[in-house]
């Protein structure tokens, strides 16, 4: 089968595409036969040798995947040979830009019926970033203000989503291309961080801050004045520290996403409930994946890409 791997860590030139052997799963395992993997920043990082996770060499980038289980291994129950599945695969191990990959069984689930399921690559990890940061580490509730930074992003449309599901008040920045996505996601207020600064606009305390946006330090610790006595930072840029302020009681977490597959089961029902959406900007071939790294080193990229191979 074909496979996309990095050798060494370095530049995007370091990725190849192999002939490597079709997967066996062994026990509690499922092979897949990939409709698409997803990029994410994280593949970025891994494959420059600047984030910190122990991957094993030669490596195969992609832990979001999609696609249709082709074989079983034993041990395994409640899924079937021919079911198509997405899931957020562990981050050490080889992921999805191949034609197969092997997954521990309770890492997958149902994918989305309501969905194509070369665009379900796009789900696991955005959605349950947005659902931990703003459930499990801002514990967020109804009747809450939450401030919800760089809400334009793939993450940024299902944190409004959920939010505005759980009952909050949610306000939301983004830029004008993105202005009527969240509009469309269900933003109370929206602020054009291009034009305005959020301390000017902001005239009432939130319960909650979600930074989603690659801040400077400096800006992002001015943000947390407007969070309430006791109320909570929340950011997904690990690369940077969360402020908060002890002397007010405002805590700070950071997010790094963590697998969970039974909230992406629910996660999953919610899009086929139409509660939620998938968004898909581009779809490239596998052998386009160096050119995309490429294009993530001289900057963000902008949606989700999916990967075919």
């Amino acid at each position: 089968m074909k496979a996309m791997r990095f050798h060494e860590v370095g530049g995007p030139d370091v990725l190849r595409l192999d002939d490597v052997e079709v997967p066996t799963p062994g026990p509690g395992q499922v092979r897949i036969k990939v409709a698409a993997s997803a990029f994410n920043a994280a593949d970025n990082g891994m494959r420059a040798g600047f984030l910190p996770i122990p991957v094993r060499l030669p490596h195969v980038p992609g832990y979001d995947v999609s696609g249709t289980i082709d074989a079983i291994g034993p041990g395994v129950d409640g899924l079937e040979i021919g079911q198509a599945v997405v899931g957020f695969l562990a981050m050490e191990t080889d992921g999805g830009a191949a034609e197969y990959v092997v997954a521990p069984a309770d890492a997958v689930t149902a994918a989305p019926a309501t969905v194509d399921l070369v665009d379900a690559a796009a789900l696991p990890s955005v959605a349950l970033t947005a659902w931990q940061a703003l459930f499990d580490d801002g514990g967020i509730r109804s009747g809450q203000r939450v401030l919800i930074v760089g809400a334009g992003g793939a993450v940024g449309g299902h944190a409004v989503r959920l939010a505005r599901r759980a009952g909050a008040h949610v306000i939301a920045t983004a830029s004008p291309r993105s202005l009527e996505t969240v509009r469309a996601a269900g933003a109370h207020e929206i602020v054009d961080h291009t034009r305005f600064a959020l301390l000017d606009v902001v005239d009432e305390p939130v319960d909650v801050l979600v930074n989603l946006a690659p801040l400077e330090p400096e800006d992002f610790a001015a943000l947390v004045d407007l969070v309430r006595d006791d109320g909570v930072v929340v950011s997904t840029t690990a690369f940077m520290a969360t402020p908060g302020d002890d002397r007010r009681g405002v805590d700070a977490r950071t997010v790094f996403v963590r697998p969970d597959t039974p909230r992406l089961t629910e996660i999953v029902a919610l899009v086929d409930a139409g509660e939620l959406s998938v968004a898909v900007d581009r779809r490239i071939d596998l052998v386009d994946l160096p050119a995309l790294h490429a294009e993530a080193m001289t900057g963000r990229i902008a949606g989700k890409v999916v990967v075919v191979p």
